[in-house]
């Protein structure tokens, strides 16, 4: 059965109950049902890809990607792992804003910036300072990493959009 996501959250609005949780939309597909040989080879690549990235990096990463593809499923899994692994809240809440902030080092600042363009890579490319501040950071395997780890956090925000993957309710 498809849960119609506007009649849900009207209906919850209408019941009397101004703090009913509103569901999340039905999922369209299973993916790891229907195409299993590609969800294994997924979960092989996301190993392959944080080799020897540092795990802080890495969920900030993971986050802010996600935050800017909207997949709320990613964003769950990511700032709850992030958390069980020591972050601040303060940190993952301000990844928004990250520029503006003084507690992101110049090499997670290098990371964030490079994720931002490489997610948003219709909106000017891999711009060359960006890049090169990335290379500074980073010596050329880690570099090469933190960029397959960008690659693959984006292609399961895309899973996750598409086929409307959502968190469990809490």
């Amino acid at each position: 059965m498809t849960t119609n996501y506007t009649t849900t959250a009207t209906a919850a609005t209408t019941t009397g109950n101004p703090d009913a949780l509103v569901p999340a939309p039905a999922q369209r597909i299973s993916l790891p049902d229907l195409t299993p040989g590609f969800y294994k080879a997924m979960y092989g690549l996301d190993r392959a890809s944080r080799e020897g990235v540092d795990p802080v990096i890495a969920e900030l990463v993971r986050i802010h990607a996600s935050a800017i593809n909207g997949c709320a499923y990613c964003l769950d899994m990511h700032t709850t792992d992030a958390l069980k692994g020591g972050e601040r809240d303060h940190r993952i809440h301000s990844l928004p804003a990250w520029r503006e902030t003084p507690w992101f080092t110049a090499r997670e600042r290098a990371a964030l910036a490079l994720t931002e363009s490489v997610t948003l890579l219709t909106e000017g490319h891999v711009p060359d300072a960006v890049f090169d501040e990335a290379a500074r950071q980073f010596e050329p395997a880690e570099l090469a990493q933190l960029i397959a780890l960008i690659i693959t956090i984006n292609a399961w925000n895309r899973i996750g959009v598409t086929s409307r993957l959502s968190p469990a309710p809490r």
